[in-house]
C-alpha cells in the first residue's frame, strides 16, 4: 500500500530537517506530499520555514550554507536528497524564487529565450512562447518592451513564463502575490489554476496570502516554527476556526504580511 501511495505523488518529503551553518535547525521534520497534477499550498507566517522547504526540494540550500541533516526527498520515485540543483532542474523541478528575478535589460521575449533548456529546437521554443503568451496576454502585448519597465504584476507573469518554458513537471512558486494589488493576485492565481487544469502541471505554492491560496489549491500545509502543524483539504482549512481567526482575519482575508503579533491557543500542538 505504501508503494501505491508513493506512486501517486510526484514529490514526497519525509521527516526532513534542515540545518544552517551546522547549528540552526530551520526545518524540523517536515513531511509534505504533492500528488501528481494537483496544486498544494504551504502556508504560514514570515520565517516559518516555507521558503527553506522549497530550497530543500530544489537543491538551493548549499548556496546559503544549509543542508538536509535528516529525512529524504523523492521525486517521481527517485530519491533526490543529495542530488545537485542542476540535476533536479533536468528532472523537471522548477523553482520560481521570491522577488521576480528577471533579466531587466532584456525583453520578455528574450527572457523566455534565455530560460529555454539547452537543446530545445527553435520550433519547440516558439511553440512554448506562444502557449505562454496565450496564458499571459499582458506579456504578449509587452513582449518587445524592456523587462525592467514592466509592472510588478507583469514581471511576476514573466517569472512564471520563464519557468514554464523549461517544461517543468513540478512548478514551485515562492510568494507570487508579494507586493501585488489584489486584482493582480486574482488574475495570476486564476491563470495558474488554468495552467494546472490544462497541462496537468503539479504545483507547490508558498504563500502568506492564505485566503487567495486556498481558493485555488486542493490541499494545504500550515507551517509554524519549522514544523507542519496542520494539513488538510483547502475546504477543511478554510473552515477551521483557528485558521479563520489567525490566518484569514476572521474570514476577511488578512494576509500574513500585515500580522505583526498574535497569540493563540495552538490546539494543534497540544
Amino acid at each position: 500500500m505504501q508503494e501505491k501511495v508513493e506512486a501517486q505523488n510526484i514529490l514526497s518529503m519525509n521527516s526532513v530537517e534542515v540545518l544552517y551553518d551546522n547549528v540552526m535547525l530551520a526545518v524540523k521534520g517536515v513531511s509534505v506530499q504533492v500528488p501528481i497534477g494537483e496544486m498544494i499550498a504551504l502556508l504560514g507566517s514570515n520565517g516559518a520555514g516555507k521558503s527553506t522547504t522549497l530550497k530543500a526540494i530544489s537543491g538551493l540550500l548549499k548556496a546559503e550554507r544549509g543542508r538536509i541533516s535528516r529525512g529524504e526527498i523523492t521525486f517521481q520515485g527517485t530519491e533526490i536528497t543529495e542530488a545537485l540543483a542542476q540535476k533536479r532542474v533536468e528532472m523537471g523541478i522548477c523553482h520560481v524564487i521570491e522577488g521576480r528575478r528577471v533579466f531587466e535589460h532584456l525583453t520578455p521575449d528574450e527572457n523566455l529565450t534565455a530560460a529555454a533548456p539547452r537543446g530545445m529546437s527553435r520550433s519547440a521554443l516558439n511553440a512554448e512562447k506562444e502557449k505562454i503568451y496565450g496564458y499571459f496576454p499582458r506579456l504578449a502585448e509587452r513582449r518587445n518592451s524592456q523587462a525592467g519597465y514592466l509592472s510588478g504584476g507583469e514581471q511576476q507573469m514573466l517569472a512564471i513564463g520563464r519557468a514554464l518554458v523549461t517544461q517543468p513537471k513540478l512548478l514551485m512558486l515562492d510568494e507570487p502575490s508579494l507586493g501585488l494589488a489584489p486584482f493582480l493576485v486574482e488574475e495570476i492565481f486564476g491563470i495558474l489554476q488554468k495552467i494546472n487544469k490544462d497541462e496537468g502541471l503539479s504545483v507547490l505554492l508558498v504563500e502568506q496570502n492564505a485566503l487567495a491560496a486556498l481558493e485555488i489549491v486542493s490541499q494545504g500545509y500550515l507551517i509554524e516554527n519549522g514544523r507542519v502543524v496542520m494539513h488538510g483539504t483547502a475546504e477543511a482549512l478554510k473552515s477551521n476556526s483557528d485558521i479563520q481567526e489567525f490566518y484569514l482575519g476572521g474570514g476577511e482575508g488578512t494576509d500574513f504580511h500585515n500580522v505583526k503579533h498574535y497569540s493563540r491557543r495552538k490546539r494543534w500542538l497540544s
